[in-house]
């Protein structure tokens, strides 16, 4: 059979061989469904803040002290134009001060409505990802200190993830009250 005399049998019967000599598509398989956040370090246990409620991640900025404020309010920096409160998350949180410099630690900042803060953590573990179905809704060994701020946790390699809740940090009156008086 000649291509001129009947285009559409030459073409039809290179679609049936194609077929014929084509692999088989992949087994489909179940995704699994994850959740994300950014990871941090503090007083040796792991905690995930969710996406878009860290805005930035800063090595320890210069700061000024600020007198009069509580002894978790370590000052203010000027971060491209803008004041932002450095607070040691830590001290504010009841737990022993880290025996990291603050040259090692690293600042998640915070902005939420209008409450822009630097939180001073011992390390950053960059984005996480945990298996939803790993998602613990009391996760153990929570000080109660930590409680308003925990909203549940993911275990992941024998590992548990608390996940800390900046914006309920931010909303918190003993978070926002810095002044010593």
């Amino acid at each position: 059979m000649s291509a001129q005399a009947a285009p559409f049998a030459v073409l039809t019967d290179i679609a049936k061989r194609s077929r014929s000599l084509a692999a088989g598509l992949p087994a489909q398989e179940e995704a699994i469904e994850l959740w994300n956040g950014i990871g941090f370090i503090l007083a040796g246990e792991r905690y995930v803040a969710p996406m878009g409620e860290v805005v930035e991640i800063l090595h320890v900025p210069r700061y000024t002290h600020i007198p009069g404020v509580k002894p978790f309010m370590l000052g203010a920096a000027n971060v491209r134009g803008r004041l932002l409160p450095i607070i040691d998350l830590a001290i504010f949180l009841g737990f022993p001060r880290s025996s990291r410099g603050y040259r090692d630690r690293r600042v998640l900042v915070v902005e939420r409505d209008d409450v822009f803060s630097g939180l001073i953590v011992d390390n950053v573990m960059g984005m996480q990802y945990f298996a939803v179905d790993s998602f613990l809704p009391e996760p153990p060994g929570t000080p109660d200190s930590l409680r308003p701020f925990i909203q549940g946790g993911y275990r992941r390699n024998e590992e548990v993830w608390k996940i800390f809740s900046t914006f309920n940090l931010s909303e918190d009156e003993r978070f926002l009250d810095v002044s010593q008086w």
